[in-house]
C-alpha cells in the first residue's frame, strides 16, 4: 500500500512477507538465515515459535550507488522488506 509522507514528501511502499507451513519444518531456521541473525527460537519440537518474529531485510541493488552518483545524492538508502 502506498502512503505519501507529508513531512518528507516522498512515496513509501511497504512490503511484508511471511513464512507459513506445517509445524517443525524449518520456518524459524529459514527466517534466522534470511535475517542473518538468531531472532526466532528454533528448537527441534513442534510449536516452539508461537509469537511472530519480524526483521527488516535490505534488498540488494547493484545500481543504487551509481544512481546515487547520477542524482548527486548525499546518501543512498536501500529498499527493505519486513520479513
Amino acid at each position: 500500500h502506498y502512503r505519501n509522507h507529508q513531512s518528507s514528501s516522498s512515496l513509501c511502499m511497504k512490503v511484508r512477507v511471511g513464512l507459513v507451513g506445517l509445524p517443525n519444518v524449518g520456518k524459524s531456521t529459514l527466517f534466522n538465515v534470511l535475517a542473518q541473525r538468531s531472532l526466532a527460537k528454533a528448537e527441534n519440537f513442534p510449536f516452539c515459535t508461537v509469537d511472530p518474529n519480524t526483521a527488516p531485510l535490505p534488498i540488494p541493488d547493484v545500481y543504487l550507488p551509481k544512481l546515487g552518483k547520477i542524482a548527486n545524492s548525499q546518501r543512498t538508502v536501500p529498499a527493505t522488506i519486513d520479513w
